[in-house]
C-alpha cells in the first residue's frame, strides 16, 4: 500500500564506442517510494540531463544509489567521473548520497579507492551526506548518519 517501483531509462545508445547494438540495449534506474522514503538506484550510466529530469520529476530523494568508479574520459557514456556523481546527487534533489561500484575490482585506470576519496572530498565541499557502509555492511534505511571513511585504515 503507497509504495511504488518505477524503472527509468538511464542510458542507451554508445556502449564502449559503440561495439554494442546502438538503440537495442537499455539501462535504466530505479524509483523506489515508500510512505516514508524516496530512494533512486541508477545503474551504469554517463552524466547528462537525465539526472535533472528525474529529480524534477519524482524528486527530491532521501537517497540516491550511483554507480562511483570505473572511469575514464573516454568512458564518459557508461560512467560518471567523482564530479558528475556529486552533479547528478543534486539534479537528482538527494539528501544522501551512496557511492557503488567501486573497491571491488579495477576495470579504470585509477586506485582501487580513488573514486570514493575523490567522490568524498567533493561531497564534503558540497556539503552533501554521504552513506559508505564496509562492503558487505547491512545500511538502516531509517538512519543513514555515523558511517566512516573506512577505505582509508586499507593499505
Amino acid at each position: 500500500k503507497n509504495n511504488a517501483f518505477l524503472c527509468k531509462k538511464s542510458f542507451v545508445e554508445k556502449r564502449f564506442n559503440g561495439s554494442a547494438l546502438k538503440k537495442a540495449a537499455l539501462w535504466v534506474s530505479f524509483v523506489f517510494t515508500t510512505p516514508s522514503m524516496k530512494i533512486f538506484i541508477g545503474g551504469d550510466s554517463g552524466y547528462d540531463t537525465h539526472f535533472a529530469a528525474i529529480g524534477k520529476t519524482y524528486g527530491p530523494f532521501d537517497l540516491a544509489i550511483l554507480e562511483c568508479g570505473q572511469y575514464d574520459k573516454s568512458w564518459k557514456y557508461i560512467h560518471m567521473m567523482p564530479e558528475e556523481i556529486i552533479q547528478a546527487t543534486q539534479d537528482l534533489q538527494a539528501k544522501y548520497l551512496m557511492p557503488v561500484h567501486w573497491g571491488k575490482f579495477q576495470l579504470g585506470n585509477h586506485a582501487w579507492d580513488d573514486p570514493v576519496i575523490r567522490v568524498a572530498a567533493l561531497a564534503k565541499l558540497n556539503n552533501q551526506p554521504l552513506v559508505t557502509p564496509m562492503i558487505g555492511e547491512a545500511v538502516n534505511l531509517k538512519n543513514l548518519t555515523g558511517f566512516t571513511n573506512w577505505w582509508e585504515q586499507i593499505k
